[in-house]
Parts: structure tokens; C-alpha cells; sequence
């Protein structure tokens, strides 16, 4: 039986590069969109999101990161594993931060697998744009992304 996979894009959308999240799902939907996935904007993480994902297998978490990598760069992996090296200075943007969901979702017993697809933010001040830094790597940035998706699902038997 194929597992039930969701992918949920978080951010805040007036903290520029907060909400690049939301922009790259929006792009994934609109260019690269596989019917066995449900798409979620979600824009802030809160406790909406547990409600949702409980029900899933498996959930890539699209969002912003602070780790000390370069302006674009994407980090992948299991929720649980990239906690440790991620900036706290971004949870200022949403109700909860990444820590606050694994945390959440294990005291409630989801069983849901969290991957977080987390992208090197520069700034996080009011505005409605990306910086030029992140605008100018966007394109990169889904390709990587939904190859990442693709190779997952390939790997783990979830493509025909």
C-alpha cells in the first residue's frame, strides 16, 4: 500500500525571506505537482499543523532556516536529526517553532514521519520581498528541491 505523503510549506510571508517556504510549495504545485502528494501553505507553524499531518506517513516540511550555511543552500533530512543545528532566531516569525512540533507530535504519539527541507534564509526583517540573494537562487532552489522529493519517492518505492 503506498504511504500517504503531504508537503507543507511554512513561513511568514511579510518577513521576506521568512516566507520562502510558501513561495517554493506554490512553485512546486504550479510546476512539478504529483498527484499521490497533498499540498499544504500553511504559512505560519502552529498547532493547525499537528491536525494535519496526523493523519499522514510521511511530510516534508518546506521552511526557513538560520544554520550558519550559505544564503539558498538547502538542507535536507529527518526532523528529528537537523533540530540540533538549526538558529532558534527564526521561531519569532511562527506560533511554534520546528522544535515545538517534533516535540508536540511526540507527546501526542503521531507517528507521522517529519523531513525537513530547510533553506539558508538572510533576512527576516518586515518587507514582502526575498532579498536579492534568495530571489536570485529561487529556481535553483525548487529544482533541488523537487529532485530531492523525486529521489525520496523513487528510494523508497513510492513511484510507478
Amino acid at each position: 500500500m503506498a504511504k500517504k505523503i503531504a508537503v507543507v510549506g511554512l513561513g511568514n510571508t511579510l518577513r521576506k525571506d521568512d516566507g520562502i517556504g510558501i513561495i517554493i510549495l506554490k512553485l512546486l504545485v504550479k510546476n512539478y505537482k504529483r498527484e499521490q502528494i497533498d499540498y499544504f501553505n500553511l504559512e505560519n507553524c502552529s498547532f493547525d499543523l499537528l491536525y494535519k499531518i496526523k493523519d499522514y506517513d510521511l511530510v516534508f516540511l518546506i521552511d526557513a532556516i538560520d544554520a550558519g550555511l550559505k544564503v539558498g543552500e538547502v538542507k535536507f533530512g529527518e526532523l528529528k536529526d537537523l533540530i540540533p543545528f538549526l538558529n532558534s532566531s527564526l521561531t519569532l516569525t511562527h506560533d511554534f517553532n520546528l522544535k515545538d512540533l517534533l516535540r508536540f507530535s511526540q507527546a501526542l504519539g503521531i507517528k507521522t514521519k517529519l523531513y525537513l527541507i530547510g533553506i539558508q534564509v538572510k533576512d527576516t526583517s518586515f518587507g514582502e520581498s526575498l532579498s536579492k540573494e534568495l530571489e536570485e537562487k529561487k529556481n535553483k532552489i525548487i529544482k533541488e528541491i523537487n529532485g530531492y522529493i523525486n529521489k525520496f519517492l523513487i528510494t523508497h518505492g513510492e513511484r510507478n
